[in-house]
């Protein structure tokens, strides 16, 4: 169990040879991290897989032991090559059954056999699972173990995603951020910037370097729990910058400073 202090581990696996040949571009670890991170759930790594059996398996088994939570995205619709479910059923080694109630929710739809057919392909769900709601009023996702398997489509993620709360996904505090900018390179803040990190131990620090018409420059960003603390690295940050004689900005850099500033 997650201590109130901490935060909870996830992975995401996204699921689909669309992604990896470039085809469609993954929107979905942005969103799913967001909504995580209020939860005090924090997200550690995203693996993009193809649609092959073993790999998702694999992936799978190893990702489960390792992380608090796992979700998957893709891989759950109606054609041959969404082989997600029995996947993941295999992962947990269970059987793949129809869900009366996903089964009638689809039947609502009229189509032609072979259309329902295909449809009720998204029925099927492994033995034990319980479902995640999809708000949209299309099939649900669903939950085995640690593992919560979504839609890739982003507005259907979304919705599912819309559904988590603390009662489901137990975290710990949400995960906050800060971000300091100043137009000075990454090699003059570098070696203060380690004696600062050493002092935080429990803030993640990272610097981001940016390019504006009128210089370059880095942005400070700062990721905790600890509000308290966050802003005493903020205040620590903002000196270090000064002390080159240089501007903090609060938030980062701007896009373009104008003649005024």
């Amino acid at each position: 169990m997650v201590s109130e202090l901490e935060s909870a581990t996830a992975c995401l696996i996204i699921i689909g040879n669309e992604i990896l040949s470039g085809r469609t571009q993954d929107t979905n670890l942005a969103h799913l991290s967001g909504v995580l991170n209020e939860l005090g759930i924090r997200m550690m790594e995203a693996r993009v897989i193809p649609d092959v059996d073993e790999t998702i398996v694999d992936t799978v088994n190893h990702c489960k032991q390792r992380f608090d939570y796992v979700f998957t995205t893709g891989g759950i619709g109606p054609t041959h090559d969404d082989i997600t479910v029995d996947s993941i059923a295999k992962a947990f080694g269970v059987a793949v059954e129809e869900h009366p109630a996903v089964a009638a929710l689809i039947r609502k739809r009229e189509a032609a056999p072979e259309v329902m057919a295909a449809r009720l392909r998204m029925a099927r769900i492994p033995v034990g699972a319980t479902l995640i709601d999809n708000p949209t009023g299309g099939p649900p996702g669903f939950q085995l173990g640690n593992v919560f398997v979504m839609a890739g489509v982003p507005m259907v993620m979304q919705a599912m995603a819309s559904t988590f709360d603390q009662n489901r996904l137990p975290g710990g505090k949400p995960v906050r951020s800060r971000t300091v900018g100043a137009f000075l390179g990454e090699s003059q803040v570098a070696g203060q910037l380690g004696v600062i990190q050493d002092q935080y131990p429990d803030i993640d620090l990272g610097s981001y370097p940016f390019y504006r018409p009128n210089g370059y420059g880095t942005n400070l960003v700062m990721r905790g729990t600890d509000e308290a603390a966050l802003d005493e690295m903020v205040e620590r940050i903002t000196q270090m910058i000064v002390d080159h004689g240089a501007d903090a900005f609060p938030g980062g850099a701007p896009v373009a400073l104008t003649p005024e500033d």
